[in-house]
């Protein structure tokens, strides 16, 4: 199919992430200011904007992590409003693969558990969710880091395994905050390779929150916050 074709396709699909006039503030500081976004599968949207402008809030608010103000937000075609906090962290154990800035490792877990911690979480064998774990460290070239701990690691490899983690799953839908910030020009290729598979190869969709040129160029739109709205948004592919 041809990338027009593949544009036809994902604008009459049903969305994967549907956010409608949310807005959020921290105390009286506003961070939102009635954003929409629509996702739909097989897209890689980039949110860009400076420091401060609420991509972070976004995406906590995307995953179900934030509840905001004001709003809408429909994920995998469920309203989060709905869904009390344990029903929302099953469907994001089970749907979606989120990397936050900094890893967000388990600090006294070893690198392999860390990262097959998703498929423990839903019941998986040990034995074969550690096999799984393995598998994804390789993709990230950490296979030789499975029993470090977090504090023995580097920053980018910190990254990396957060990566592994958020994609053991096969997500329909990954949120990635600044997933390549740590690495080298050459690890976040490869890293952001992986992580737009999930759109390209495998039919989900990626939101990709970054400050990095090169990576936001790779997506096919890119929707820039300023001050907690929506200052453009651009189809890039």
């Amino acid at each position: 199919m041809n990338r027009s074709a593949d544009s036809d396709a994902a604008a009459t699909a049903e969305p994967l992430l549907a956010l409608r006039a949310v807005s959020h503030a921290y105390a009286r500081t506003p961070a939102l200011r009635e954003v929409s976004l629509t996702v739909r599968p097989g897209e890689v949207v980039a949110v860009t904007g400076p420091s401060g402008c609420g991509k972070s809030t976004l995406l906590h608010v995307a995953a179900g992590l934030l509840k905001p103000h004001a709003g809408d937000v429909h994920l995998l075609g469920r309203d989060l409003a709905g869904l009390d906090e344990p029903a929302r962290a099953v469907l994001r154990r089970r749907e979606v693969g989120i990397v936050l800035q900094y890893g967000q490792l388990v600090p006294d877990m070893a690198l392999e558990d860390n990262v097959a911690l998703p498929l423990l979480l839903e019941g998986g064998d040990l034995g074969a969710s550690r096999t799984a774990a393995r598998d994804a460290l390789a993709r990230v070239g950490l296979e030789q880091a499975g029993t470090a701990v977090p504090e023995e690691l580097s920053g980018g490899q910190a990254q990396r395994a957060a990566i592994a983690r958020a994609l053991i799953t096969s997500p329909r839908l990954l949120l990635a905050d600044e997933p390549v910030a740590s690495l080298d020009a050459v690890g976040a290729q490869d890293a952001l390779d992986l992580l737009l598979s999930v759109a390209r190869r495998d039919g989900g969709a990626v939101v990709l929150v970054t400050h990095d040129n090169t990576a936001a160029a790779l997506a096919d739109r890119e929707v820039r916050l300023r001050d907690g709205s929506v200052e453009r948004e651009s189809v890039l592919r």
